[in-house]
């Protein structure tokens, strides 16, 4: 692995709102903590037009990233088991659809726990995600997908689909793969990575056996901690046949829960300071110090904080090459991270972060290149996704979710604009202060506590992605929810 390889994204920042407190709309949880068996034959589900009910509270202690939710009063929360009724008059979906993803996803828990311990203990940065590459496309060549190696000309990328009958809807599935230099799967996307799987394998299975119209897709997508390898796929027309997206990620939390908050926008920069060498001691006059205006540019992006607003985020570090002491420095780069809730308060910020760059090269006669990467976008949840989500794993896993935001960035949130989509992050179990991009996690995601949260998960995701193949009223309403807030 190259240690000097960028790692901004992911959820190196998940659910940190340091010291501060904010109020957020949650789905409400389940009266019950007993799983909901349906009575009859077709599921209840919660009414996608009614907005979430009660607030949440939601503070980060320090520096544990870790989240907690307090919901305000004293009486129980409302039940998951009010009825959102299709355009027939008829429920949602049929009992024994539900059971056949159940089943199918426990049918292969083993398969998934070994493939994601292969992944974990083969741990590969930005597009060189070779192994798992190979390991997921024969798994799923093995399990009657129609797979594409490399897809779309990246190297490390690959799609699998399957479909049944004709028309119907597209339910598209993300399986990240990457790790970090040094640490490892320190993000749990070998947890990822198995998840699409089994959403896949449970939607394939459901198709089949009830003889459903819709196809499934499941998208191997490299390079998430750096280098965008989603907007890639992208602007490649990797996403272009999907109705919908899903995927999910592991983040530190109480058991049993998951968030379906917003992540913000991120912008890379690498900045490059030219100058001249010269003897240090014999005639330091004679150079042009490239260090000076890199520790010029971070000193005035410090100050640049004072007037920055508290959930917007700059952080960067410092690269040279062959420097000594004895020798003026010709030659240093900067590689920074700009963060801000929307895409639009990014470019802004963006702006005057490239003002403190010039204006360092422009106080030590140095010149500057600035260079632009693949920008993040803020994630935008699907709320009526969410809410169906949140029901479904309240009323059938116990499982409390909430919809607080988080500091962390992701490249999917480039796909959020252009597809609805649903990101839930379901807390597996580590230590404290060990949270995402930690070595502590990197131990977290190989754990057998770690994979029954991604199953349970996988579930929920799965029913929901369902749901939406199969019930036109829903599916219209995450139609319009997309459509209203993309205006």
């Amino acid at each position: 692995m190259n240690p000097s390889s960028s790692t901004p994204g992911c959820f190196s920042g998940i659910f940190s709102r340091l010291h501060r407190r904010v109020q957020r709309e949650q789905p409400p949880p389940s009266e019950s903590n007993d799983n909901i068996a349906p009575s009859s034959s077709k599921i209840p589900f919660l009414n996608t037009n009614a907005a979430l009910q009660r607030p949440v509270e939601f503070s980060s202690p320090c520096c544990d990233f870790s989240y907690r939710c307090e919901l305000q009063g004293t009486d129980a929360p409302p039940s998951y088991s009010v009825a959102l009724e299709a355009q027939d008059g008829t429920a949602s979906t049929d009992v024994s659809v539900v059971h056949t993803i159940e089943h199918t996803l426990d049918s292969v828990n083993l398969k998934l726990r070994m493939l994601s311990l292969d992944i974990h203990a083969h741990p590969e940065i930005m597009f060189e995600e070779k192994y798992a590459h190979d390991l997921l496309t024969d798994f799923l060549i093995g399990q009657g997908f129609q797979v594409t190696k490399h897809y779309l000309g990246l190297s490390t990328a690959w799609r699998a689909e399957f479909s049944f009958g004709k028309g119907g809807r597209v339910v598209g599935i993300n399986s990240e793969m990457d790790a970090l230099p040094g640490i490892g799967h320190a993000c749990g996307h070998n947890l990822i990575a198995v998840a699409g799987v089994g959403i896949a394998l449970a939607l394939k299975a459901a198709l089949l056996e009830h003889r459903i119209p819709g196809k499934v897709v499941l998208l191997g997508t490299p390079a998430e901690e750096a280098k965008g390898g989603k907007v890639k796929l992208l602007d490649r027309g990797g996403y272009q046949d999907m109705d919908i997206c899903l995927m999910c990620h592991p983040a530190p939390g109480d058991p049993l829960s998951a968030s379906i908050g917003p992540t913000i926008a991120m912008q890379p920069i690498e900045v490059e300071f030219f100058g001249h060498s010269a003897h240090a001691g014999a005639a330091p006059w004679e150079g042009t110090n490239a260090l000076d205006a890199a520790f010029l540019a971070y000193s005035s992006v410090s100050m640049l904080r004072q007037q920055m607003k508290p959930d917007h985020r700059v952080h960067g570090v410092i690269n040279g090459h062959d420097w000594s002491p004895n020798v003026i420095p010709d030659y240093a780069k900067m590689r920074w991270l700009v963060r801000a809730p929307t895409v639009g308060e990014m470019t802004a910020l963006v702006q005057r972060v490239q003002d403190c760059f010039r204006a360092a090269a422009l106080a030590t006669a140095c010149s500057v290149e600035v260079s632009l990467d693949v920008p993040y976008y803020d994630l935008r949840q699907n709320q009526v996704l969410a809410q169906h989500f949140a029901d479904v794993v309240g009323s059938r896993y116990c499982m409390r979710t909430i919809s607080a935001g988080s500091t962390a960035s992701t490249d999917f949130g480039n796909i959020s604009y252009v597809l609805p989509v649903i990101h839930p992050a379901f807390a597996i179990p580590t230590v404290p202060h060990g949270g995402n991009h930690t070595p502590a996690f990197a131990k977290a995601a190989a754990s057998q506590a770690a994979h029954e949260a991604m199953m349970l998960t996988s579930k929920g995701l799965a029913l929901t992605g369902m749901r939406a193949i199969t019930d036109p009223g829903f599916f219209a309403a995450i139609q319009a929810e997309h459509k209203a807030r993309h205006k």
